[in-house]
């Protein structure tokens, strides 16, 4: 088997490279997505919700320069146009929302996606003992469940 200069099989970090390009395209969409949340939400709960999608809009941003960073450090190249985004997108993308519901259950559907690619690119990383991977989708994953949560709390549904 051979190892990477980081330590870790080449051929089964060539596997969790491409679910990880998987994840940067979905959050590119999301990201996209959540700027026009932002910019087009209208209502009594503009105010709130206007910062509220800048604030998860700035964070994305940061987890798809995190996404990319892994994708080189593990030996690949991190996609970078929209024909790949597009490609590889599994989330609904949010188009024209100017309604407040509408646009937190976006959110909570496009989280919910996030979450299934993250784990399962977690449960990959596990078997070759990639901690650097395991630990970003880990704290990816704490973070995204209690935002879902405080959105059906919103949305007062139940989880």
């Amino acid at each position: 088997m051979k190892l990477s200069t980081i330590g870790l099989p080449v051929e089964e970090s060539e596997v969790i490279i491409v679910e990880l390009n998987i994840l940067l395209s979905n959050y590119q969409i999301y990201y996209q997505s959540l700027r026009g949340l932002h910019w087009n939400i209208r209502g009594r709960r503009f105010f709130d919700l206007h910062i509220k999608f800048e604030e998860l809009y700035n964070d994305s941003q940061l987890k798809i320069d995190l996404i990319a960073e892994r994708v080189l450090t593990l030996g690949g190249r991190p996609l970078h146009t929209f024909e790949d985004y597009i490609k590889f997108n599994q989330l609904t993308v949010g188009k024209n929302i100017s309604n407040d519901e509408k646009a937190i259950q976006l959110i909570v559907d496009s989280l919910s996606q996030l979450l299934k690619n993250e784990r399962n690119i977690l449960d990959k990383a596990s078997q070759i003992n990639d901690e650097g991977t395991n630990s970003m989708m880990s704290d990816f994953i704490v973070e995204q469940e209690k935002t879902i949560w405080m959105m059906k709390a919103w949305l007062e549904e139940s989880l």
